[in-house]
């Protein structure tokens, strides 16, 4: 019986093309809404499927039943993680329909006085606009960031600036993160917050946030007053208008650019939107970086 079930569930999974509309660059509300109607459906498929045998035997022992309550457990946890998934999905896809990558004529965005690494009088500047509960931004920080900083920050090459945009409509710890992360930084330790959060990103939770900040020396009741205060707000907020005067509607999004004579803003060159694949940032970076070189030549950048 549960076979079948999972049977038909699978045939009803061939039937939705997701790629139709996404092809065209536009959202598609029916499809978000077919992947998470597929995504429960498979969820009680699965746990018919483990209660289908046990029903054949009456002796279930106390050890089975432990064992499908963490079955029963993990499958909860893998419908979260895909109903967070769809709810990223549909957050990337609420574009205007402007091709990604394309920045438009003339922009600039700011670089404020967020954290950064690499030198800080590098020509070339790549802006990120995170949120530390996105699992995107976070696979971004985990398989991409390290190659960058490697190739291009440690070898003053390239400035990379973090900038806040934590997606409160999807994301309900994000926002305490990114104060969590800024009150470290007044202890001298954002980065080690930075990388601490998004490495534990199923763990941002009020409760959980004075534990990281034991971890990593922060003098606890100071991070606590911080935390408590709210007074890091108003810079997040700021970091948020920014970023959607840009135009980011989703994270992470980053700007590619050149350093305005001013120091405050650069000129954005281009603009990569979601956690891709190294390759794409090294060939934006070192396109970058041959016009850097040009306008050095011609006595454009000093």
């Amino acid at each position: 019986m549960a076979l079948d079930v999972n049977r038909r569930i699978c045939n009803k999974a061939k039937t939705i093309n997701l790629m139709h509309n996404c092809s065209e660059g536009k959202p598609s509300k029916s499809s978000e809404d077919r992947v998470a109607k597929l995504t429960r459906c498979l969820v009680v498929s699965t746990i018919l499927a483990i209660l289908t045998p046990l029903s054949l035997d009456a002796q279930i022992t106390r050890k089975e039943i432990e064992e499908l309550r963490e079955q029963v457990r993990q499958l909860k946890e893998t419908q979260n993680s895909l109903h967070q998934a769809v709810q990223e999905i549909r957050a990337l896809l609420q574009g205007s329909g402007v091709a990604p990558n394309v920045p438009p004529a003339n922009l600039t965005v700011s670089v404020d006085d967020d954290p950064f690494k690499g030198e800080n009088h590098a020509k070339l500047i790549l802006i990120e606009f995170s949120d530390y509960q996105c699992p995107f931004c976070g696979r971004f920080f985990q398989e991409t960031l390290p190659a960058i900083e490697k190739e291009y920050v440690n070898t003053g090459k390239l400035k990379y600036v973090y900038r806040d945009f934590p997606i409160e409509s999807i994301h309900p710890d994000a926002f305490k993160a990114h104060e969590a992360a800024n009150c470290a930084g007044e202890q001298g330790k954002y980065w080690e917050m930075h990388d601490r959060l998004f490495q534990n990103q199923n763990q941002l939770g009020a409760a959980e946030l004075p534990k990281h900040g034991e971890a990593i020396g922060l003098k606890a009741a100071e991070f606590e007053q911080c935390l408590k205060s709210g007074k890091q707000g108003t810079e997040i907020r700021r970091d948020m208008e920014d970023g959607q005067k840009a135009g980011v509607q989703g994270t992470p999004t980053f700007f590619l650019g050149l350093q305005e004579p001013d120091g405050k803003t650069i000129k954005v060159l281009r603009m990569i939107v979601g956690a891709q694949p190294y390759g794409q940032f090294k060939e934006a970076i070192d396109r970058a970086l041959g016009e850097v070189e040009k306008l050095v030549g011609s006595g454009g950048v000093r």
